[in-house]
C-alpha cells in the first residue's frame, strides 16, 4: 500500500481537474481561431454592406489574437499544474511541514490567471 494513498489520489484529481481547464482553454482558442477564418471567407462572399460588417468584426485586434491568446493560457495552465503536481507529490511524501500560506497564494494566483481568461473569453464573444 502507497503510504498516505488518499492525499496523492486527491492531489490526482485535482492535476486532472486543472488539465481539463487547459484543454478546454485551449480548445475554446482554436474555435476562435477557426471562426475568425469563417469570418474572412465569409467577408469575402458577401455583398456590400455585410461585407463592411465581417471588416468590422476583423479589423478589432483582440478578435484576431484572441485565439493565439487562450491557446497560449491554455499551455500556460497545464505546465502551472504539472509543476504544482509533482511539488505537492514530494511534499506529501516530506516528513516536514510546510505552511498554508504558500498554497493559498497559489490557489488566488491561480484563480485570477481563470478570472482573466473568462474574462478576456466574454469580451470575445459578446464583443
Amino acid at each position: 500500500m502507497i503510504p498516505r494513498y488518499t492525499d496523492h489520489a486527491a492531489n490526482e484529481r485535482t492535476f486532472l481537474a486543472w488539465v481539463r481547464t487547459g484543454i478546454a482553454v485551449i480548445a475554446f482558442g482554436f474555435v476562435i481561431e477557426r471562426f475568425d477564418l469563417f469570418l474572412m471567407v465569409a467577408a469575402n462572399s458577401m455583398p456590400g454592406a455585410a461585407v463592411q460588417g465581417a471588416q468590422v468584426a476583423l479589423s478589432k485586434p483582440l478578435g484576431k489574437y484572441g485565439g493565439a491568446i487562450l491557446i497560449a493560457a491554455g499551455l500556460v495552465l497545464i505546465l502551472t499544474a504539472v509543476a504544482r503536481f509533482v511539488r505537492t507529490g514530494r511534499r506529501l511524501d516530506d516528513p516536514a511541514t510546510y505552511p498554508a500560506s504558500d498554497v493559498r497564494a497559489e490557489v488566488v494566483w491561480s484563480s485570477v490567471i481563470v478570472l482573466l481568461i473568462g474574462g478576456f473569453s466574454a469580451y470575445l464573444v459578446l464583443g
